[in-house]
């Protein structure tokens, strides 16, 4: 077995591999401002600013989640489950604005939030068993994927020309 890295080093690998999961959807969403501009959206839609500094804490928050589950010892089959939990739902998170921001499949867009939804919940359940902290770190991550969801089919039926 290798020797664990620092915790420090272990943290930001952690943040690094959230920052590169936020970096791929905001490729996605270069034009996101504008084209979310250019959508009839509810009254209960918040202002696009709102998103950045949001899905920023929350990628922080995931971060320490997966970082405080990290550091429970490595001979855990429960934690080895939990954070690969972790990472397939990052890889789900980062889709989803391609779907919507660079596809325009508001359809496809709703189905992937939806799975997002629950592998999002699957890794809250993972981290609960091995790490609660962890667990209720994700908790708010899984309320702003619940009303983007709603947010999303909403958008997507008033708005059948620009998202399919």
């Amino acid at each position: 077995m290798l020797p664990r890295p620092h915790p420090f080093l272990g943290f930001l690998a952690w943040l690094a591999l959230c920052v590169a999961s936020s970096s791929l959807g905001a490729i996605a969403s270069i034009n996101a401002r504008s084209f979310y501009a250019s959508l009839i959206r509810p009254d209960w839609a918040p202002p696009g600013w709102v998103f950045g500094p949001v899905w920023s804490a929350l990628f922080l928050a995931m971060a320490v989640a997966a970082w405080l589950v990290w550091r429970v010892p490595q001979d855990s089959p429960a934690r080895s489950r939990a954070l690969r939990w972790f990472v397939i739902q990052l890889a789900a998170n980062a889709l989803w604005s391609w779907l919507f921001f660079a596809w325009h499949l508001g359809g496809a867009a709703f189905v992937e939030v939806l799975l997002l939804w629950l592998l999002i919940a699957s890794t809250l359940l993972a981290f609960w068993r091995v790490q609660r902290l962890a667990a209720l770190l994700l908790l708010p991550y899984l309320l702003w994927v619940s009303f983007a969801a709603v947010l999303n089919y909403t958008v997507w039926q008033l708005n059948p020309g620009l998202l399919g």
